[in-house]
């Protein structure tokens, strides 16, 4: 059974009454989108399905913006709001339990960041707010893609945690709405293991992508380098 919470250094993430449990590929995804983020300064960002609210909390420790988070399930709203309330990054986040088909805000975003639900078409859980975080009925890739684009700036870039099998599919859906990868990183849990998630960052601006790999434990089960580098501000033990 996953604990009901998890302790960061500078955040604690309860997740009792939210059915996604912080998983590690998350965390690699927050922690390098506000790495890359940093230096950028940007003025606002939007966090699709905050789930936990860890993807907003990762970046708000790292970046001086203002992040909007939205959730649709009701349950994990309230998580959300009280982790983003117990923690010393409140008053740069605003969390809003909504739709994001039907969300809308006055001001455009520099960026988008969100870990879509996954697995469209695979078994699905007996569990509905399994469901809902987990698979994409109600939220599908294009409809995902088009509420980015209406939300993004015509500058702004947005940033996708897809699992690997899906990224062909989605990079095809947002070439065909002319958005292009600028970086990939290809995560695997060992060397031993096949790639099971990709993190990629799309723009307007039709570049050559840089793709990259990142694998979470070496042969002897320890964290790798790059790993610890990434997680390091994060995690409590490195």
């Amino acid at each position: 059974m996953a604990n009901s919470y998890f302790q960061f250094k500078q955040f604690t993430i309860q997740q009792d009454k939210c059915a996604m449990k912080v998983c590690t590929d998350a965390c690699v995804f927050g922690a390098f989108v506000a790495e890359y983020l940093a230096p950028q300064k940007l003025n606002n960002c939007l966090d699709i399905g905050t789930g936990t609210g860890l993807l907003s909390l990762m970046l708000a420790q790292k970046n001086d913006m203002s992040i909007d988070t939205v959730e649709i399930n009701a349950e994990a709203y309230l998580q959300a709001k009280e982790n983003i309330e117990n923690s010393i990054y409140k008053n740069k986040i605003s969390i809003h339990n909504q739709n994001i088909l039907e969300f809308d805000n006055k001001e455009k975003y520099d960026f988008i960041i969100t870990n879509p639900p996954f697995y469209e078409g695979d078994l699905m859980s007996s569990q509905q707010n399994k469901n809902q975080a987990k698979h994409n009925e109600s939220l599908t890739l294009p409809k995902l893609l088009q509420s980015i684009i209406r939300l993004l700036k015509d500058n702004g870039e947005f940033a996708v945690l897809l699992p690997f099998h899906r990224i062909i599919e989605f990079e095809l859906l947002a070439n065909d709405l002319y958005y292009f990868v600028q970086k990939e990183i290809l995560l695997k849990q060992t060397p031993k293991h096949a790639y099971f998630r990709s993190i990629q960052i799309y723009s307007c601006t039709q570049l050559i992508k840089t793709t990259s790999d990142l694998i979470i434990k070496d042969e002897n089960n320890l964290y790798t380098n790059s790993f610890v580098e990434l997680l390091k501000d994060y995690y409590l033990h490195l």
